[in-house]
């Protein structure tokens, strides 16, 4: 029986098997994606998810154990600096394993292994969804102007214009009215132009 003994031998040494790994997580964090088969794809993740998870601890002792595995240490410190934010929302599953066919050559399996985003990927969903929505609220009423159209109804513009009364006319009688009243012609030809009447508003304010 094969109980606890988790993970791949690869058909290497334990101290080549460990060096290719710790030379793989590295180039993953540095570079947030890499090539490689399959089956390595699968026994990396559970070195990407350990030191993630060392990351979002963040204290020193966590810290410590990282550099020992991973070889740069400005990869160490950017990953401790963004861990929280990028996977603090989370409790695993920080990586992807996409195949991408075989290898030329000896046709292995070959699969791409990254690092996953979740804030940045609901972002863009949200911002995705406004826009379809906005696009479908501008085709419809596209299409309830065409069906307007079509169907030979005025629009609302024209419809509110017709409601409207035109006073432009009646306050123009009106002026030709007060005009021609305020004027009297002579026998002549010729026009007078008569002042009118002033009214004492005391006397009209004693009567009411």
């Amino acid at each position: 029986m094969r109980h606890r003994k988790a993970g791949l031998k690869l058909n290497r040494t334990s101290s080549h098997r460990k060096a290719m790994f710790r030379n793989m997580v590295t180039s993953l964090f540095k570079y947030e994606r890499i090539h490689t088969t399959d089956a390595k794809a699968k026994e990396l993740r559970r070195w990407a998810d350990h030191l993630i998870t060392l990351a979002k601890q963040g204290d020193l002792h966590a810290r410590r154990l990282a550099l020992s595995i991973i070889r740069e240490k400005n990869i160490v410190h950017k990953l401790f600096d963004e861990a929280s934010d990028r996977f603090g929302a989370i409790s695993g599953g920080y990586t992807r394993v996409v195949k991408s066919g075989r290898r030329p050559g000896d046709a292995a399996p070959i699969s791409i292994i990254e690092l996953i985003s979740p804030e940045k990927s609901k972002e863009k969903k949200t911002k995705k969804k406004t826009k379809s929505a906005e696009k479908g609220k501008k085709q419809v009423a596209e299409e309830q102007k065409a069906s307007d159209s079509k169907k030979g109804k005025p629009d609302k513009k024209t419809e509110k214009k017709k409601r409207m009364p035109d006073t432009s006319g009646t306050k123009s009688e009106s002026d030709d009215s007060s005009a021609t009243s305020t004027k009297a012609v002579t026998g002549k030809g010729n026009t007078v132009v008569k002042p009118k009447p002033e009214v004492d508003e005391e006397n009209t304010k004693q009567k009411e």
